[in-house]
């Protein structure tokens, strides 16, 4: 089991004019934000599909990116009057399925369902800078959010986000959590935080988010920051306790859990996203009809029921607000990856 240790830094106050021009390749300009932010209404005619439409995953087929993009492919296949055909791209962190919808046509038959992993991706790869994901893609729609949590055993004498914090500067660089990996967006979420918060944490990647709830499980670790999907059942059993939750509200599936933001880091979130996006240079009536159906199918109760048992909120956006959260976080992540010396594998 390979221990890193994370680097002990202030707060770190990120300026968002600095940090945009700190991505030195990741601009807004061009076939940037300026692009995606226009709206629906002005993509003209209807548009409609001229062939099967493939949707990329970067992952394994069985993962949480997989199952969403099969509950929405089954239903844009029925909309769109087309098939829609999976296809699982993994490998490099998700730098291989992603990179390979960034050089693909831009005619709507080749879309995206990424994780939070297409905007920390940059971050983390700075050298090889697999893609932009900001010139390289047209967004289409947030389809679904979970926080990030960290969770201690139910016996552990850790009750809360600043006892942890306390005992931390109690005993600097001896407190241990555990990732689902090293050079992750979960990673990265715990990496922010013990920088805002001034501590200094012993990193303890495991193989993966189910490894690394058993290691919280079992005692291997003080406590461990995950996605909530893979900690939700231990949660629900009363097996792990909830410290706090990464969304910038309280997740209603938990609702007496603080977030991050209100237990004294204002502006803190970390989140594992689901979302669905197109090359660049898609046409706008495309971009159009594919962010319509996708909202309508993302209302329709029985799917909004299926994700939440993944640990999911159903969130439908407009390309405008993909768009501007993309904007957002790529620069938020190069900052954090930047100051912590943290690089993907």
């Amino acid at each position: 089991m390979h221990k890193t240790a994370s680097p002990h830094a202030p707060d770190v106050r990120i300026n968002r004019r600095d940090a945009l021009r700190a991505t030195a390749g990741f601009t807004l300009a061009g076939l940037g934000f300026e692009a995606w932010a226009q709206p629906a209404a002005q993509a003209g005619e209807a548009w409609t599909p001229k062939g099967t439409v493939r949707i990329v995953v970067p992952f394994a087929a069985g993962g949480t990116s997989d199952l969403i993009a099969r509950l929405l492919g089954n239903k844009l296949g029925e909309s769109l009057g087309q098939a829609v055909i999976i296809e699982n791209r993994a490998g490099a962190g998700g730098n291989i399925g992603i990179a390979s919808v960034a050089r693909a046509a831009p005619d709507g038959l080749t879309l995206l369902l990424a994780s939070s992993s297409f905007v920390t991706n940059p971050a983390l790869y700075p050298d090889k800078r697999p893609y932009d994901p900001v010139r390289q893609f047209a967004p289409i729609s947030l389809a679904a959010l979970s926080p990030d949590v960290i969770v201690v055993r139910s016996e552990s004498p850790i009750a809360s986000l600043a006892d942890l914090i306390a005992r931390a500067r109690k005993q600097p660089g001896a407190l241990t959590y555990a990732t689902p990996g090293k050079g992750n967006s979960v990673h990265l979420g715990g990496e922010l935080l013990w920088q805002q918060a001034g501590i200094e944490m012993i990193h303890v990647p495991y193989s993966g988010a189910a490894p690394a709830v058993h290691g919280v499980l079992s005692g291997q670790v003080d406590c461990g920051l995950v996605a909530l999907p893979a900690a939700k059942a231990s949660i629900d059993a009363g097996r792990l306790r909830a410290l706090v939750v990464g969304s910038s509200q309280r997740w209603g599936q938990l609702p007496g859990v603080p977030t991050v933001a209100e237990s004294g880091f204002p502006g803190y979130r970390s989140e594992t996203m689901q979302a669905l996006f197109a090359p660049a240079s898609t046409p706008a009536p495309a971009i159009a009809r594919l962010s319509a159906e996708v909202h309508r199918i993302l209302h329709l109760p029985a799917l909004q029921q299926q994700v939440r048992d993944m640990g999911f909120d159903v969130v439908a956006s407009s390309p405008a607000e993909l768009a501007a959260r993309v904007a957002d976080e790529v620069p938020r992540w190069l900052a954090v990856a930047t100051k912590a010396n943290v690089r993907g594998d």
